[in-house]
């Protein structure tokens, strides 16, 4: 909730300063006087400086809850307690006073050994103890490992320094909370602080660092640029696949009823099925080589292209094939020059999801059998706890697959100019 708030909070606040005192006065061209923003694409444009901080948000944020030494100190969200603490138990056995003993604790960073110092025992029958806990992690403390009358003599921990406790409750004391366990162990548990652990979250430098290691010395026997290039290219000619297939079916579905009565229930039918459910029966049919990879990207595009053709051929006005009809044209003009210039806007639109969605699937195809390959690598460092390098391969992924979104936009640009305006 904490994150969500601050979140919302520079949101909030962007909005007034960029759009109420940075941009009150600013550009007063046409598109900028319109006063109806829906049912024309142009009158919307992205504001870039919303852009801009939306994604040093996300970067400042990531830094914030993470520590990142790129920040300031007093920008870091309060981390995990680290250092010495201590508290005092008091236990109580039949026939003998209750005694006190206390419990040095160090807390210490999980990538760093660290031994339990060395402490006097003390006199009574409690002795004194001491442990060493890593960091986002908790601790059973036997205190009687090293007393003179045990649990088993019936001895039993009744106070945290001070403070009655009994099994299942606990007692907050300097740097963490102790909580006595249901056979009465203390378990002590240190202050975790609102920052994500490394292992969960590392700092962007830490990803950083990581990318540039494995772009120079690569991974599992393969560069960086390797394994995007082998993504890139299932990715791509499983799309292309897809829309080779998925476009002329759309257009059937379009512009016959029998192929539309015929295909509609098997399209409507495969449309919500995630490609990850057929990934078992795709290693059936075609193994676990490339082939299967193919197919599977094949098949998480083919539909959505065959929907947007289909829709992109229904939503053509009716008005304009008449008008035509009127002018003389054959069957094949009005699908030359009507049907196919105004279905693309749909197809392109299509087109876009389909490779959206490919580059989601390509993480999974690539988790059969697979050598290289961005999925792979996220995979496999996933196996070992390698948080950086599957945010790094995720980063990747976003970057490569923005760009391509960008790269059709553009083509949709020139290739379709008329789009958006009737």
């Amino acid at each position: 909730m904490i994150p969500l708030l601050i979140y919302i909070i520079i949101f909030v606040a962007a909005f007034f300063i960029v759009t109420k005192v940075v941009q009150g006065a600013g550009l007063s061209d046409y598109t900028s006087l319109k006063t109806v923003t829906f049912g024309d694409e142009s009158a919307v444009r992205p504001n870039r400086a919303a852009g801009i901080i939306s994604i040093l948000t996300i970067f400042l944020m990531w830094g914030i809850f993470t520590g990142s030494s790129l920040l300031p100190g007093f920008l870091h969200a309060p981390g995990p307690f680290e250092g010495t603490t201590s508290f005092t138990y008091t236990a109580q056995a039949e026939g003998q006073a209750p005694d006190d003993a206390t419990v040095t604790v160090v807390v210490h960073p999980r990538e760093v050994d660290t031994e339990a110092p060395e402490v006097e025992p003390g006199d009574g029958f409690a002795k004194n103890d001491s442990v060493a806990i890593a960091q986002w992690r908790t601790g059973l403390i036997n205190v009687d490992r090293n007393d003179e009358i045990t649990k088993k003599d019936g001895a039993e921990v009744i106070a945290i320094n001070g403070e009655k406790i009994a099994p299942g409750e606990t007692v907050k004391v300097e740097g963490g909370a102790v909580t006595l366990s249901d056979k009465g162990t203390p378990n002590f548990e240190p202050i975790r602080g609102w920052q994500m652990e490394p292992l969960y979250l590392p700092a962007p430098e830490k990803v950083w660092s990581r990318t540039l290691v494995i772009a120079s010395e690569g991974f599992r026997n393969f560069t960086l640029l390797e394994h995007l290039g082998y993504s890139l290219f299932r990715v791509v000619l499983g799309f292309v696949l897809g829309a080779l297939v998925g476009i002329p079916l759309g257009y059937a579905m379009g512009l016959s009823d029998w192929f539309r009565g015929w295909f509609d229930p098997i399209v409507e039918f495969m449309r919500p099925v995630p490609p990850l459910a057929l990934i078992p029966l795709v290693i059936i049919w075609a193994g676990i080589g490339e082939a299967g990879k193919i197919i599977l990207l094949f098949l998480a595009a083919l539909w959505i292209m065959a929907i947007a053709a289909r829709s992109g051929v229904s939503g053509v006005k009716i008005s304009k094939v008449h008008a035509a009809y009127s002018l003389g044209a054959s069957k094949w003009q009005i699908m030359r020059y009507v049907i196919v210039p105004n279905s693309l806007p749909e197809i392109f639109t299509g087109a876009r999801v389909a490779m959206g969605v490919c580059w989601g699937t390509v993480v999974a195809a690539e988790l059969v059998a697979a050598e290289q390959g961005a999925g792979m690598m996220i995979m496999t460092a996933s196996k070992f706890q390698n948080t950086d390098i599957v945010i790094m391969g995720i980063i990747l992924i976003g970057v490569i697959g923005f760009g391509i979104d960008m790269l059709m936009r553009w083509a949709e640009r020139i290739l379709v100019p008329w789009k958006g305006k009737g």
